[in-house]
């Protein structure tokens, strides 16, 4: 299923935890793992005001020993990939290394559409308490941006992370975006005798005050129901043994998944990010990016076709 996968590393623990389980996967896919780092830009040169024959100088002056932090930060990056690499090849695995410069959610995601790569693997930097809740802004604009599937992993969740997967959750309202996300998360399951869990949840809360709120809830898990059972269909047309659906209520679609993540021990969702306006918003919405945050469990996002 994975041929490339790209994994940002900017030498954190972070990206160190979750080193291993990135390595894991190539090496069960026999794929190859390029590793990236991306250094600031060259900096802005100035004119030199001090000469008069228009000569120009760096707008950041170095350190005080005269050393480039820039050029500095590079000669780190290509530490830090040389040192993943080490890594990764006591697994065997094939690895491709650079160093770039720009802006990182930017170079990330050029890369990964240049070497048409199959995933994008980033860490969360999430911890306990508040800050688990924010995400690196780096791999948050990634998780936006990309074209590319993202799987995003907790640092802190990182150890003891098997691979293959042995169940897979997609949840899904129907829309294109989370279509998608099932036929990858379907391909996956397929590709690792995974079990896939197709769930669609349905959020309660959200007409508690409306006079046509059961009514609408009926509609609601109408559609649901429709969108678990063509998933299910997906699942089974491409190849996977064991597919679980499951249509629940909540007060909010975020704690239904947390809650069938926790029941069923799931082992990674794979969640469209694109939501809808309107009567579509009470589904998916923004649900995948606070699943991003909150997970206990890696989560791969996956964009809807650009085409659609």
């Amino acid at each position: 299923m994975f041929d490339r996968l790209l994994f940002p590393t900017d030498g954190s623990d972070g990206a160190d935890a979750v080193l291993d389980h990135v390595v894991d996967i190539a090496a069960a896919h026999d794929a190859t793992l390029h590793l990236l780092h991306v250094a600031p830009a060259e900096p802005e040169r100035r004119p030199n005001l001090r000469d008069g024959d228009g000569d120009t100088e760096a707008s950041d002056p170095g350190d005080s020993d005269g050393s480039d932090p820039t050029e500095r930060r590079r000669t780190d990056g290509e530490r830090f990939v040389t040192d993943a690499e080490a890594r990764a090849s006591q697994s065997g695995v094939s690895v491709v290394t650079s160093v770039e410069r720009g802006e990182p959610y930017r170079v990330i995601t050029e890369y990964a559409a240049e070497r048409d790569a199959d995933l994008v693997v980033m860490p969360t930097h999430g911890r306990t308490g508040l800050s688990r809740l924010l995400l690196g802004s780096t791999t948050e604009r990634v998780v936006r941006r990309s074209d590319v599937p993202v799987l995003t992993v907790r640092p802190d969740a990182a150890t003891g992370l098997a691979y293959p997967y042995a169940d897979v959750l997609t949840p899904t309202d129907g829309s294109v975006c989370a279509t998608a996300a099932v036929a990858f998360g379907s391909e996956l399951a397929a590709a690792t005798d995974a079990a896939l869990h197709a769930v669609s949840v349905v959020n309660v809360a959200a007409f508690g005050a409306d006079i046509r709120g059961p009514l609408l809830i009926d509609e609601l898990e109408e559609r649901a129901s429709d969108a678990v059972e063509k998933a299910g269909d997906a699942a089974a047309t491409a190849g996977v043994e064991t597919v679980r659906k499951s249509v629940g209520r909540d007060v909010s679609i975020h704690d239904g998944i947390l809650a069938y993540i926790d029941e069923h021990d799931v082992d990674i969702v794979v969640m469209g990010t694109h939501g809808h306006t309107g009567f579509d918003r009470y589904m998916l919405g923004s649900v995948a990016e606070k699943l991003v945050r909150t997970s206990p469990v890696p989560v791969v996002t996956v964009r809807e076709p650009r085409d659609e």
